[in-house]
């Protein structure tokens, strides 16, 4: 090798923190500069490239990572690096030709360093170091939480990014999964144990869709594309109010009193929308009170059209929500509280006009359960599953017996149904969650999240870029 391509490199560091690089060894068996992290001591000093060789450790010759982790230890404070250009990068930007199987220095500019970018990602996943297999060195991995806010700083490693949680205000920079590895290993699943998909063209799985003529909208089409959202580019706007309130949450945990609740506190600053129906008007009914009511011809031309967030059918008359009447409610001032079924909050979250604020309300464990369905019997709002001791059937009797223990099983088994809908709705959909809520208590619920709208007001947020470009 030419000596005046030959440098030495010092540097000072403290033994405590990492050099904020990585290496490996290239097809020409060279110990290479994998990556350099971003504000690390090699960063900093901006005197180490990617694709530089380590061809010594203080006089010491290193030709594996072993030996450069070995004689970095022994180094300490003090460290003293012999630097050798990449091959394979000088023969690509034309300072080497190889010619006859030797390789030979043509004397032009040396190597460029990786591009760097700033943008903010929203974690949809949880990630974990300590347990990545795949990460190149574990102490250097950067962990998250679903829903954490991560500056991207680097994306020139395809598989590795580097960045910095935000959201949990600390200033190491480490390095994540692209969202490219991160899809590869997601999307492994083994043929035999994969009972959701079908296999299509070249390998490609295929989800199952049960309701295909339920939620279209021209908005959902980007997320039908990829059902497999890792990461979700966000920016930080100033205090706003969103212009829905989106409850989701199943059967029984309460959502629609809560949506009542909301409006009768301030009719003023809360409002819902009034659904259409295909269904004949009634005697005394009026339109635009508790229906907007349409022909069925119309409103099925409607929904070919994408006008309706969700629509169904119940008893031969369809029944939606109109998209225009959540924006009448937005147009009146008042924010728009939605209690709609999670399947549009795929059209919900790309829509920039709609802006929402999606709470899930989950399901309490079972004694809470037990509780609020005790209370609602106690004031006749729910099926009442106990029977009463005064009839004519004498409690002390057997059948008395058997018939009140299979009610309490009854009850048992739809508690247990609730609870496992409610699991399954948030492992789907949490992606678009902005809070969650667990309805123990009525009163605390509607508190949390009275205070929260009011926070929105005086905080900064962070939103879908697409809600902004």
């Amino acid at each position: 090798m030419p000596v005046e391509t030959i440098k030495m490199v010092g540097l000072r560091r403290d033994p405590s923190k990492p050099l904020g690089l990585t290496v490996e060894l290239d097809e020409y068996k060279q110990l290479v500069v994998a990556r350099i992290l971003a504000g690390g001591v090699i960063d900093k000093q901006n005197m180490l490239h990617v694709g530089d060789v380590i061809l010594e450790v203080n006089g010491t010759p290193v030709r594996s990572p072993d030996e450069l982790q070995v004689e970095v230890s022994r180094a300490k404070e003090n460290l003293t690096l012999k630097i050798g250009p990449n091959v394979d990068e000088e023969i690509k930007n034309g300072r080497y030709t190889v010619s006859g199987g030797q390789v030979k220095q043509n004397g032009i500019a040396g190597l460029e360093t990786g591009k760097k970018l700033t943008c903010y990602m929203r974690a949809l996943f949880t990630y974990n170091p300590s347990e990545d297999s795949l990460l190149p060195c574990r102490d250097i991995g950067l962990p998250f939480k679903s829903g954490d806010i991560l500056q991207i700083i680097n994306v020139k490693d395809p598989n590795w990014w580097q960045a910095k949680n935000i959201t949990a205000e600390s200033d190491k920079i480490g390095l994540i999964p692209s969202q490219e590895l991160e899809e590869r290993r997601k999307a492994f699943v083994a043929p035999e144990a994969d009972y959701v998909h079908k296999i299509g063209i070249c390998g490609t799985r295929i989800s199952k869709r049960k309701r295909k003529t339920m939620y279209r909208s021209v908005a959902n089409c980007e997320f039908d594309k990829a059902e497999l959202l890792l990461y979700e580019e966000v920016t930080r706007m100033p205090p706003f109010r969103r212009k829905t309130l989106v409850l989701i949450g199943v059967s029984g945990v309460g959502r629609r009193t809560l949506k009542t609740r909301l409006i009768n506190s301030d009719v003023d600053k809360f409002g819902a929308v009034i659904p259409h129906t295909s269904r004949p008007k009634r005697a005394l009914e009026e339109n635009g009170v508790s229906y907007w009511f349409m022909d069925r011809e119309e409103m099925e031309e409607a929904v070919k059209q994408n006008e309706f967030l969700e629509y169904g059918e119940h008893n031969g008359n369809l029944y939606g929500t109109h998209l225009q009447s959540i924006k009448d409610v937005i147009n009146s001032g008042r924010m728009c509280i939605l209690d709609c079924a999670p399947n549009a909050l795929k059209i919900l979250h790309n829509s920039q006009e709609l802006m929402p604020f999606v709470i899930f309300i989950a399901a309490p464990g079972m004694d809470q359960l037990k509780t609020i369905y005790a209370d609602r019997r106690a004031t006749g709002s729910n099926r009442n599953l106990s029977f009463d001791r005064q009839s004519s059937i004498r409690f002390s009797s057997r059948r008395a017996r058997t018939l009140e223990s299979l009610a309490s099983l009854y009850e048992d088994d739809d508690l247990i149904a609730t609870v496992e809908e409610s699991s399954f709705v948030q492992r789907k959909y949490e992606k678009y969650f902005d809070m969650v809520i667990v309805n123990e208590d009525f009163d605390e619920t509607f508190r949390q999240v009275v205070e929260t709208l009011d926070q929105m007001s005086h905080e900064e947020q962070w939103v879908p870029v697409n809600w902004i470009y």
